[in-house]
């Protein structure tokens, strides 16, 4: 429904079209139902809910309802293997051997302490198969009933949805933001968007698509539903758009199996191609890397039967390695490896983004007499570039001034490799003088506001959205490198999958840190017990859907607390029905049940490839803790993942992003300052009009007011 779309990607409520009436009973109804899952209802919307008719109203309810305990995770059953959890949890060994006794006894025997122990050493016991290991042994409404009710806290998190114009509106509002986003979307947005492009295609469109991904799921939609393709102005555009349409990856970051292309399909794709390649026979240049899908496509296309494009043709000629193009980024290669740094960059600067994306290597490898010519070409290339390619420059010069202690590589897919920084750090002036240049082009780009600039301190540690793939889909997820403060007494990390066919066993575990970044601990299946860290109990059947809980008082040992997802056995990320990690905080006396919608602070999917995720770390700061997102998966073994034998692999990547400067919020409030009047917000509401930025709007900003919160922080990276 584009309705639930739209409240859990904007907390948003459309407004109904339905028949007027009396629902007030409804609306407070719904108060008190939000309130009992974390989130509030604007005065607005209750007004707009207490003016439909009942049946209408009710109907609107419910949907809200289902779609926010959907976001935070409240719409499965979370049970603990423990039914006393966070207390009665026992000693791992003491837990063992009562499962060991139960074996035996089980079997009509009796086992001493020592026998049982020799049986485990001996390796002829598997503990995993031991009777009653890894499933429920209650209910969960006997778990329920085992936990005293939720003690309402101050700090527990409340969140607001506000009333929208009706779906029809919002989609096309949401549709026009998401297709003309200046920076990539992440997985779960990309879905998003093609749902409500099969809505919107006929509607208003963006002025302009800048991201390549986005334009192709648009034009995956309009070459099935035969509207005519927009923005395709090279090569790789098209190979875009037939592996979206044949449900692939546009990225291309995988390889696509190609559907059978129905005859006016073949003709819109072909005919494109002819077009770009007749317009600028040099884009032939970007086929090579591409080949071997290219020929695939071929297969489906049957271009040898379409005379009348003979330049589409050309395409295919150019994959089967029967007639040779040399790409601009193959003649700058080919003047680096002879030495030429000033004619690459020159070269180059016919493709400004990628020259600023090789600009580090450039100047590393000029000699002082070409420095000064790669900087030229560096300068000119500002103007041209995208708002999107300038941040990220920025952010880069920014960690050049010393060598990293590793060097991390992460992946459009969130799988990273850690390696030495075997680079020379860029001499300081020259990382003075590339900010300078690259701060006075990005203050330039920034739109001036009419209003005062009202700023959530909050906000301003989030990093800047500069790509999607680098986080997740779900509630309150923050981009990769953004840090939040951790309130309350303690944190309760969960994790909740249900496979899809096979048995699958997934593991929520936690390693500690010190503060070199060297293990301090670690909490899992293995290991119930650490310095106050507790593990509800390994659950190994996902049937029906398992959740594993591990709590961490905030007064535990370790500067760095890292939670992680191992995959034991089973399905991948990507193949199970559901996947989820998130945090809740609270104080030492609310008690109640291990889960509870009030308490969650964050909610992430985990869809990622690798056999083990980390979602994010916890540190320890002069302040207090603070969350920090890794959005990170691991290659790990195909089975039998285990915190313990990837200690090293995970704290290298703690290391080398904790390390990191990231480009913040903060960063484009520093560059407005000079020419806005900015305001931190205190909790206060403004007497006039302001632009907002923070994580969530307050409700009663004045008339005027615009809010940009975190699903609309994109639309503040500059174009």
């Amino acid at each position: 429904m584009l309705e639930k779309l739209i409240i859990q990607k904007s907390l948003c409520v459309p407004a109904s079209t339905g028949a007027v009436g009396d629902g007030t009973s409804v609306a407070r109804q719904l108060d008190a139902a939000l309130l009992g899952v974390g989130f509030s209802a604007s005065r607005a919307l209750l007004e707009h809910i207490g003016s439909l008719a009942p049946a209408p109203a009710m109907d609107l309810a419910a949907m809200v309802v289902s779609a926010v305990r959907e976001l935070v995770g409240d719409h499965v059953q979370h049970n603990a293997y423990f039914i006393g959890f966070p207390d009665d949890v026992p000693d791992t060994v003491e837990f063992w051997t009562d499962r060991l006794r139960a074996a035996v006894l089980t079997g009509g025997g009796t086992a001493t302490d020592a026998q049982l122990r020799d049986a485990v050493t001996s390796g002829g016991v598997n503990l995993l198969d031991l009777p009653g290991y890894g499933t429920y042994q209650h209910t969960y409404a006997q778990l329920l009933a085992a936990h005293d009710e939720l003690i309402t806290a101050a700090g527990d998190r409340l969140t607001l949805l506000r009333l929208g114009d009706t779906v029809d509106v919002e989609a096309a509002r949401l549709y026009v933001a998401l297709a003309g986003s200046s920076t990539p979307l992440g997985e779960a947005d990309l879905a998003i968007l093609s749902e409500l492009a099969v809505a919107c295609v006929d509607g208003v469109q963006p002025a302009e698509i800048p991201v390549r991904e986005n334009r192709a799921v648009l034009n995956g939609i309009r070459l099935v539903l035969g509207r005519a393709l927009v923005g395709v102005d090279t090569t790789t555009d098209v190979l875009r758009v037939a592996c979206q349409a044949s449900g692939g990856d546009v990225a291309l970051v995988t390889p696509t199996r190609f559907r059978a292309f129905r005859r006016p399909e073949r003709r819109v794709l072909l005919a494109a191609l002819d077009n770009v390649v007749g317009a600028s026979p040099d884009k032939l240049g970007d086929v090579v890397r591409y080949a071997e899908r290219w020929k695939r496509l071929a297969e489906r296309l049957h271009p040898h039967e379409y005379d009348q494009w003979p330049h589409a043709q050309e395409v295919f000629a150019v994959a089967r390695g029967e007639r040779r193009v040399h790409n601009l980024a193959g003649r700058a290669e080919a003047a680096i490896r002879a030495g030429a740094i000033g004619p690459a960059a020159s070269v180059l600067s016919a493709a400004p983004g990628l020259l600023l994306r090789s600009a580090d290597r450039l100047l590393r490898l000029a000699s002082a007499s070409e420095r000064t010519a790669v900087v030229d070409a560096v300068t000119g290339a500002l103007a041209s570039a995208s708002g999107r390619v300038l941040l990220s420059l920025r952010e880069h010069v920014d960690n050049r001034l010393t060598p990293a202690s590793a060097r991390m590589y992460a992946s459009r897919s969130r799988t990273a490799w850690i390696g030495p920084d075997r680079r020379p750090p860029l001499p300081a002036e020259l990382v003075a003088e590339l900010s300078s240049l690259l701060d006075a082009e990005i203050s330039a780009r920034l739109p001036k506001p009419d209003r005062p600039l009202l700023v959530d301190p909050e906000v301003l540690d989030v990093s800047l959205p500069l790509s999607g793939k680098a986080a997740e889909g779900g509630f309150a997820v923050l981009p990769r490198g953004s840090r939040a403060p951790v309130s309350g007494d303690l944190v309760r990390f969960f994790m909740y999958w249900r496979q899809t066919s096979r048995s699958t066993d997934y593991d929520l575990s936690v390693l500690l840190l010190d503060e070199e970044f060297h293990g301090a601990g670690q909490v899992s299946w293995t290991n119930y017990h650490h310095n106050g860290v507790v593990h509800s109990g390994d659950v190994t059947d996902a049937t029906n859907g398992a959740t594993e809980f591990i709590d961490m008082p905030l007064t535990t040992g370790g500067h760095y607390v890292v939670p992680q997802v191992h995959i034991y056995a089973g399905e991948s990320f990507d193949e199970v029905a559901e996947s989820m990690f998130g945090y809740q905080t609270r104080t030492q006396d609310q008690l109640g049940a291990p889960f509870d919608a009030r308490t969650v602070r964050a909610r992430s999917h985990l869809r990622g490839q690798g056999r083990i995720a980390l979602p994010m770390v916890f540190a320890r700061s002069d302040s207090g803790w603070q969350a920090v997102w890794l959005h990170l998966y691991l290659r790990g073994r195909p089975s039998f993942n285990r915190v313990e034998d990837n200690t090293f692999t995970t704290s290298d990547r703690v290391r080398a992003l904790m390390q990191r400067r990231y480009l913040t919020v903060a960063y484009l409030v520093e560059r407005w300052r000079a020419g806005a009047e900015v305001m931190m917000w205190d909790g206060r509401l403004p007497d006039e009009p302001v632009t907002f930025i923070g994580v969530q709007a307050p409700e009663g900003l004045p008339d005027g007011s615009e809010a940009y919160t975190l699903d609309r922080l994109s639309e503040l990276i500059p174009e």
